[in-house]
């Protein structure tokens, strides 16, 4: 299948570093609508050669120069000989590729009565100071309208300062959607549709629904993606802890278990195999789903598997923490799950079951999180991300030897851009590909920590934890 794809101003360079200060963040631009132009990074012009680094794609790494002009990749050798109108970045020692592609984020999302903190720019920013060159966010229809929902949506996203693609999220099926559907494919550009099994009584589907959305992907040639939880359990489950006195962020994940993931999971795989069109999984938190994934990508069903980096290095130990302004931030669906499921999900990552990382990069600060101090299913649903998913990725999967350098690039990048149809504009390091390079210094390491990080929100998940420059 072809998937088109939607998206706005290049940026021709990123160092993957941690050294812009949130005062230097009004170095990103405004950037306007415009597909395929160089944006605030390095101006049209711009002749650079980035030296002796190696280069690392999916599956080749050398160590070589690679010069760009006008935002594009023109040559990848060793020792290339350029004039003296060329900016030269030594990158000896370093690790020199292409920028992160984060599959998974929700931007200016209003959700659960309020909007997420970060917008097209803050989010963009932090993203960009943690190495993510571009990201795909998710079009929420607006009252059922996904001409609707789109409109809004380029609006909220005038303010981009980086490559940015949208998914469509499903959240009714009628007539209208479907026609919707077909222009969206046809006309905007975007070929991946989000339903959502979760949620029950605002962005739930039912399985009538799904089965229209499947028919309706198989019939243009979209992905079908799916939110996978038992929406009905968990509003069941919902209701039993507050019957039993269970208010706090715990409810969350003890209302929500690992079992109503996997169960939606085996039901959206074999919907979509009796459809016959393939289906991609996102925020994949559980063995239970995993297992799902595991043994329908086995069958020889097309099933992609997404965990996010919450899922592959956190446990559900912060929901217990007794201050709830600390417990809450950890609060998102599916749930980061108990001890044991992270290192599955990091084993099922590197043997291949699940293809590529994203972030769900959906946060609130501590001031919304508070609207469930009483109640946890009030509490806005989400966690941090976009600006720590490479660093975390290299320290949890390369630093422990689980997986090499090719595949960090490979999941973090290459394998999201073979998906959505960008590769190889995006996902190398290669004549031809954008100049979206990063590059990373494994000799080098920092603190992630709130007081340093690019998002408008005041907390982080990953405090504590270390990073590479």
């Amino acid at each position: 299948m072809a998937y088109r794809f939607y998206f706005f101003c290049s940026l021709s360079l990123l160092l993957l570093t941690h050294s812009l200060s949130n005062s230097q963040s009004n170095q990103f631009c405004e950037a306007g609508i415009g597909y395929g132009e160089v944006g605030c990074g390095l101006s049209s012009s711009t002749k650079l050669l980035i030296k002796g680094g190696t280069v690392v794609n999916a599956h080749h790494q050398e160590v070589a120069d690679v010069y760009v002009e006008d935002g594009i990749i023109v040559a990848v050798k060793p020792d290339l000989k350029v004039t003296d109108d060329v900016k030269v970045i030594d990158a000896t020692g370093k690790f020199v590729m292409p920028g992160g592609i984060d599959p998974h984020t929700h931007l200016a999302m209003e959700f659960m009565g309020t909007e997420t903190i970060d917008d097209f720019f803050s989010g963009q920013a932090a993203a960009l100071a943690g190495g993510t060159t571009m990201h795909i966010d998710f079009v929420i229809p607006v009252n059922g309208s996904l001409i609707a929902g789109l409109e809004s949506y380029e609006e909220k996203a005038k303010k981009s300062c980086m490559d940015y693609g949208f998914h469509m999220a499903i959240t009714k099926f009628d007539d209208s959607v479907s026609r919707d559907m077909e222009i969206m494919v046809k006309e905007k550009g975007i070929n991946s549709f989000k339903f959502f099994l979760a949620y029950k009584g605002s962005l739930m589907v039912n399985d009538e629904l799904l089965l229209e959305g499947l028919k309706q992907c198989k019939s243009l040639g979209a992905l079908a993606m799916v939110h996978a939880e038992n929406g009905d359990a968990v509003f069941e489950g919902q209701k039993r802890m507050i019957q039993l006195g269970i208010t706090g962020p715990e409810g969350h994940a003890l209302s929500r278990p690992p079992l109503l993931e996997g169960e939606a999971t085996a039901r959206a795989i074999r919907l979509a195999g009796f459809v016959n069109t393939p289906l991609y999984v996102v925020h994949v938190m559980s063995i239970d789903a995993m297992e799902e994934i595991a043994k329908a990508r086995k069958s020889g069903q097309r099933v992609v598997g997404e965990p996010v980096v919450s899922g592959l290095v956190l446990d559900d130990s912060g929901l217990w923490d007794s201050d709830f302004a600390t417990a809450s931030k950890f609060v998102m669906s599916p749930p980061i799950r108990a001890a044991g499921h992270n290192k599955v999900l990091q084993g099922a990552l590197s043997n291949g079951v699940l293809q590529l990382v994203g972030t769900d990069h959906c946060v609130f600060n501590s001031t919304q999180k508070a609207f469930g101090i009483d109640d946890f299913r009030k509490i806005p649903n989400g966690v941090n991300g976009i600006e720590e998913r490479m660093h975390l990725v290299w320290d949890t999967m390369v630093e422990s030897g689980q997986i090499s350098v090719n595949d960090f690039v490979r999941v973090t990048s290459t394998e999201c851009a073979r998906i959505f149809n960008i590769y190889p504009r995006k996902g190398a390091i290669i004549t031809g590909s954008d100049a979206d390079i990063i590059i990373l210094n494994p000799n080098s390491s920092f603190e992630i920590n709130a007081q340093s990080h690019h998002s408008r929100t005041d907390t982080n998940v990953y405090e504590g934890r270390r990073g590479k420059l």
